[in-house]
C-alpha cells in the first residue's frame, strides 16, 4: 500500500518508522510519503492560513496550497483522498479493513487551526473520516491512527494474519483476556481451561469472556 500525507508538520510522522509500521516500510509492504503543504504556498512567507470570512475565532487553512499540492502529487486522481475531520464518518475496524482491501493508494489531508477552506474539500476530497467524537489540534495524530489501523489489514504487515481477525471489534465484541507465563503471578493464576489443551473449550471460554466484557463495558455493541 502507498500512502501520501499532506501536512504542515511532516516531522510528526517519524513515529510511523518504528514498530510494525516501521518494519512494513523497511520491507516494502508499506510506502509512506509526507508532503509539506507549505512548499506549495504562493505567499512569499509560505503562509497557508488566513482569517475566516464572516468572522470568528481562529484561522482557516487556505485552499490554494492544498489544491496545488494534491494536483502535484495526484494529478490523475489515482489515490483515494481522505480528509481527517471531526465531521467525518467514524473510523471502525470494518472501515479500516475496507480501505485496505479496496484502496491500494491513499492520500490523507491533515487539517489545522479551525479547519480547511470548504472549496478544496469539494474539489479534491473523496471522503472525511473521524477517529472519534473529540477535537484534536490537528489531523496528524488522526492520520497516524488511520495508517496504523489500515496497514494491519495489508498482506504481510502482521507476522500472523490471524492477529487482525482475532481482536476487539473484529467480530463485534471486545477482545477476551490474555495470559502468558508464569502460570501464577502475585497469587493470581491463569484460568485452567487455557492450559488443558482442549481447543474447543478454549474457544468457548474466549467467546464467553468476550461477551461478558462487551456486556460490561460496551453493551451498545451487543445492541448493534
Amino acid at each position: 500500500m502507498t500512502i501520501k500525507i499532506l501536512t504542515l508538520f511532516p516531522e510528526m510522522f517519524d513515529a510511523l518508522h518504528h514498530s510494525i509500521t516501521g518494519k512494513a516500510i523497511d520491507t516494502g509492504k508499506l510506502s509512506i510519503e509526507c508532503v509539506d503543504i507549505r512548499l506549495f504556498s504562493t505567499d512569499k512567507h509560505r503562509k497557508c492560513d488566513d482569517a475566516p470570512f464572516g468572522g470568528g475565532a481562529g484561522m482557516v487553512m487556505c485552499a490554494q496550497p492544498i489544491y496545488d499540492a494534491i494536483q502535484s502529487i495526484d494529478p490523475n486522481h489515482e489515490y483515494h483522498r481522505i480528509y481527517l475531520s471531526p465531521k467525518g464518518s467514524v473510523l471502525t475496524t470494518q472501515k479500516a479493513k475496507t480501505l485496505a482491501a479496496c484502496s491500494n493508494k491513499l492520500l490523507l489531508l491533515c487539517g489545522r487551526y479551525e479547519g480547511v477552506d470548504q472549496r478544496v474539500l469539494d474539489l479534491c476530497i473523496d471522503e472525511e473520516i473521524s477517529i472519534g467524537d473529540y477535537v484534536l489540534t490537528g489531523g496528524e495524530l488522526a492520520a497516524m491512527v488511520l495508517v496504523d489501523s489500515v496497514s494491519r489489514f495489508c498482506s504481510g504487515v502482521l507476522g500472523n494474519a490471524e492477529s487482525a481477525e482475532d481482536e476487539s471489534f473484529s467480530n463485534g465484541l471486545l477482545e477476551y483476556p490474555h495470559y502468558t507465563r508464569p502460570f501464577e503471578f502475585k497469587g493470581l493464576q491463569v484460568p485452567e481451561v487455557l492450559v488443558q489443551g482442549h481447543h474447543k473449550k478454549v474457544d468457548d471460554w474466549r467467546r464467553e469472556e468476550a461477551e461478558k466484557i462487551t456486556q460490561l463495558r460496551r453493551s451498545d455493541l451487543l445492541t448493534r
